[in-house]
């Protein structure tokens, strides 16, 4: 029941503050801590290992989603510099970020540079979440690089933390074998489970739909975990896969997308929900210092200098740069990194565990609030742009809708040719139903009276602010009986069409609503 009534609760938060400039994930970081320990619920929850191992299956998710919807064709201008960013970049920002904490807080040496490790890298869901509820559409496809550099980095700030996890428990370590293992199984592993899953797709047609995405599904998990247990990067190869599945033919890809935008939007509300609850809000200001720091070094200091490095000798603009370093937004991946430590049984001389649970909340109060605003203000926003151009989705995917018209001795395509009727440029007569044939038309099919016209035209494509939907009107709905003109003025529907019974109605203000209408309405929210 409990998990029912927070469910509810993020989803009706989401909405409600969806307004606010801080990001949606803040609200359930909040709301854990909100039900944990120092809450108003003071549910006592400390299990590290059990908070790791739902973090990481959700993270799996998150990963395959943010892989498979990587558009490559749109992505190939900044591959390169997005994966300098996720691999050197990574390692640059560890070295940082640990020779700030070694020279300033005096930590010993592998525990500072595992401090880097675990928050170099940027956090995919966290990016994904600002970049797709606030519209960031940005100019030279840096929305793109973004994408690309979130969901790639994870890999290698992973590598790290196992490294400098087994050096600060003066474990013998072999580094360089330890690289090829994790890179090596883990692009194995990730290439021919996509391929493999893949075959069967194309093989199997006789397959539902529900089954191609349980296919899909079973490929996320079955990239990390047979990688992991290889001894390779499982994020690495889910990410992979995600991404070779995601750029080829796959049947019935939109319910795909539908699934895994439901999915990977729960998990997020779980890391984040989960993580507040673990942490202990009163254990918090002893750290804080510490965290804020950090901080402030890595957004002011340690990722412009990265990104000016990488990206300055690419002809990279002072602006772009500038927005890119105030994306690299810190999130689950680096807290479920800090929990992997401790759980591996790293005694560090600070609570690592909340010294990184700041750090992230910083990052997404500090850069996710005013990342909006701040690529505005260094004019890099697309006013025209859509930031789902960057995601792969279901965009090859034209969707055809069929209309027909049932041509009684009153409509006005009677007795005339398709030639002289006047359909729109992208509307197109496919078929003509007549009592004794049927016939696929050309410009001199005559139509005549109980002839049924078919008509094919593209869907419309829903967007973020845009959606169609169908409100039907019973007895007892607070519409029925009224005229257009009577209702709300500030409802958030523009009612478009009318069906009642055989008959479309376009309304008009005097058009009055009855019992078992239709409504197709335009939602913008």
């Amino acid at each position: 029941m409990g998990i029912g009534v927070v469910f509810i609760l993020c989803i009706l938060l989401n909405h409600l503050l969806a307004r606010l400039p801080i990001p949606s994930l803040v609200i359930f970081l909040g709301l854990g801590v909100l039900f944990g320990v120092d809450g108003l619920f003071q549910i006592s929850f400390d299990d590290y290992t059990l908070s790791e191992t739902i973090c990481s299956i959700c993270l799996v998710f998150i990963m395959f989603y943010g892989g498979f919807g990587t558009n490559i064709r749109q992505a190939k201008k900044i591959l390169a510099p997005a994966i300098l960013l996720s691999s050197i970049g990574v390692v640059l920002m560890a070295f940082l970020v640990g020779g700030f904490v070694y020279f300033v807080f005096g930590l010993p040496l592998y525990a500072s540079l595992l401090m880097g490790a675990v928050l170099c890298s940027t956090d995919a869901a966290s990016v994904f979440n600002v970049l797709r509820s606030k519209n960031l559409a940005l100019k030279q496809n840096t929305d793109s690089l973004l994408e690309v550099e979130s969901g790639s980095n994870d890999p290698f700030s992973y590598m790290l933390t196992l490294i400098l996890s087994a050096l600060c428990m003066q474990e013998s370590v072999q580094i360089p074998w330890m690289l090829v293992q994790q890179l090596g199984f883990g692009v194995l592993v990730g290439v021919l489970t996509a391929k493999g899953v893949l075959f069967l797709l194309h093989q199997m047609d006789q397959l539902s739909s529900a089954e191609r995405t349980i296919l899909l599904f079973a490929a996320s998990l079955l990239s990390y975990a047979f990688a992991y247990a290889l001894g390779g990067n499982g994020y690495l190869s889910v990410y992979l896969c995600g991404i070779m599945m995601g750029n080829s033919y796959v049947p019935d890809k939109k319910d795909m997308v539908h699934f895994f935008d439901v999915l990977t939007e729960n998990c997020q509300m779980i890391i984040f929900f989960l993580l507040g609850l673990l942490v202990t809000p009163s254990s918090l200001p002893s750290q804080f210092m510490y965290a804020f720091w950090i901080s402030l070094f890595m957004i002011l200091i340690a990722r412009p200098l990265v990104c000016t490095l990488l990206l300055k000798p690419l002809g990279f603009s002072w602006n772009r740069i500038a927005v890119i370093s105030m994306a690299g937004l810190r999130g689950v991946a680096s807290i479920v990194f800090a929990i992997m430590a401790v759980t591996k049984g790293v005694n560090y001389p600070l609570n690592l565990f909340n010294i990184v649970f700041i750090i992230v909340l910083i990052s997404l109060i500090i850069q996710g609030s005013l990342l909006p605003k701040f690529t505005e203000w260094m004019k890099m926003k697309d006013p025209q742009g859509n930031i789902l151009k960057t995601f792969n989705d279901y965009q090859e995917e034209e969707e055809i809708r069929f209309i027909q018209i049932d041509l009684d001795e009153n409509h006005a395509y009677v007795n005339k040719t398709i030639s002289q009727i006047a359909l729109p440029e992208q509307m197109l007569a496919v078929l003509v139903l007549k009592k004794e044939e049927t016939i696929m038309p050309n410009g001199d099919t005559f139509l005549e009276k109980g002839d049924t016209l078919v008509l094919a035209a593209h869907a419309f494509e829903e967007t973020q602010n845009y959606r169609m939907k169908e409100i039907y009107i019973d007895e007892h709905h607070k519409w029925c009986q009224k005229n257009i003109h009577q209702l709300p003025q500030n409802m958030p529907y523009l009612i478009v069409m009318i069906k009642r019974q055989k008959e479309i109605i376009v309304p008009n203000g005097d058009t009055m609503i009855c019992e078992n209408d239709k409504l197709v309405v335009l939602k913008h929210s």
